[in-house]
């Protein structure tokens, strides 16, 4: 019966450290693990984590279930698989030790601000400029430097003229010219009220038909090729006069 943990809840970084501890603690070779022992020293340990109502990370209980399992295997005739699981841990325990003595090593090398020195003493500067340069040489940076200049001044009006003065065509005089279109012969093949157009006009025209087929005063063919003008939707209405020429305003 091994001897109860006598010491106190510490913090550790992960499970690989507290069964380092537990091996130091308890004398093990941690070249040839007594996994029964060791697996006995972490649940105890654990145990009085959950008495003390700390919190147990999943990667401390990922190592309990190792130790079991590896525990189990080796109650089996052949123990090939748990001898393999073993030099793992073990690899994996002397590999975590080496990495903590280095760091310990390198924690008393470090002296931070132990160490002072004094300011650093001014250095004199030279602002004799004694390169000589070709004139081609100094025309081009000239010219650079112009150029650079011109490229960070505003843009100029011209280059919003296509933006702001873009002609805006609504929804109602795009029905407008529709129902124009179509109440003299009734019919019109669908493409010809989209050309020409500018894509303003091709967006008022397509979001008028979508009017006018809602309140089911056109109608276009199953092959979207013929647009229908429906009469008999006018009711108490007065049809659209055509205007001459039967174009629209501007």
């Amino acid at each position: 019966m091994s001897e109860p943990l006598q010491f106190k809840i510490e913090v550790f970084e992960g499970p690989l450290e507290l069964l380092l501890h537990l091996i130091s603690k308890h004398k093990l070779n941690i070249n040839d693990i007594p996994i029964a022992q060791l697996l006995e020293q972490y649940l105890d340990y654990l145990a009085q984590m959950q008495s003390m109502d700390l919190e147990i990370t999943s990667e401390f209980l990922a190592m309990a279930a190792q130790l079991v399992y590896i525990k189990t295997v080796s109650l089996l005739p052949r123990h090939e698989e748990a001898e393999e699981l073993k030099k793992q841990l073990q690899g994996q325990l002397l590999q975590y030790d080496l990495c903590q003595r280095i760091a310990k090593q390198m924690g008393a090398k470090y002296q931070g601000n132990a160490v002072f020195v004094r300011t650093p003493l001014p250095i004199p500067v030279d602002t004799v400029y004694r390169r000589s340069h070709h004139p081609q040489e100094l025309l081009d940076a000239y010219l650079d430097s112009a150029g650079k200049a011109q490229r960070r001044l505003p843009p100029p009006k011209t280059a919003f003229s296509g933006i702001v003065n873009k002609r805006m065509v609504s929804v109602g005089s795009r029905i407008i010219y529709v129902m124009r279109r179509l109440y003299q012969d009734g019919q019109l093949p669908y493409k010809e009220l989209f050309a020409p157009c500018d894509r303003s006009e091709l967006v008022a025209t397509f979001l008028a038909m979508l009017e006018l087929m809602k309140s089911r005063r056109i109608t276009v063919s199953d092959d979207n090729t013929m647009v229908y003008f429906n009469r008999t939707h006018f009711t108490g209405e007065e049809a659209p006069a055509e205007e001459p020429g039967g174009k629209e305003e501007g």
